[in-house]
């Protein structure tokens, strides 16, 4: 990543303990969806305002996780059948949100407390404006 990037997914693996696992696909699929909601409100969800209100009323001003900016996600699912089952699609806003940070972190050797993690960000933290 250099500083004139945006962050960029390469890949995305997550391994979650789930308890009983009823629904295989069900629960892969809550995990794949959570990681990559996470992963756009880590890297690009933002409100922005203008004048007395919010700016970004739709989804062309809204910038969020494109299709295209999605990484492959390899989803492990622990299962323990003699636990109760969990909920899956939740628990992935934080550790993944988490993990992108501290990548980014490792990447810069600078530690960011706002997100989105996004270039205007990452020039401030760096340069200190």
């Amino acid at each position: 990543m250099t500083v004139a990037d945006d962050v960029r997914l390469d890949h995305i693996w997550s391994a979650s303990d789930a308890g009983l696992v009823i629904n295989p696909n069900g629960a892969r699929n809550q995990l794949e969806g959570g990681i990559v909601q996470a992963a756009s409100f880590a890297l690009k969800e933002q409100v922005t305002l203008e004048g007395n209100g919010i700016a970004s009323r739709d989804w062309d001003a809204y910038p969020i996780l494109r299709f295209s900016d999605v990484p492959p996600v390899d989803v492990d699912i622990i299962g323990a059948p003699d636990n109760p089952s969990l909920g899956m699609g939740e628990c992935t806003v934080g550790p993944t949100c988490a993990a992108i940070g501290n990548a980014v972190a490792h990447a810069l050797g600078r530690r960011m407390y706002d997100m989105p993690l996004n270039r205007e960000r990452i020039m401030t933290a760096l340069l200190g404006t």
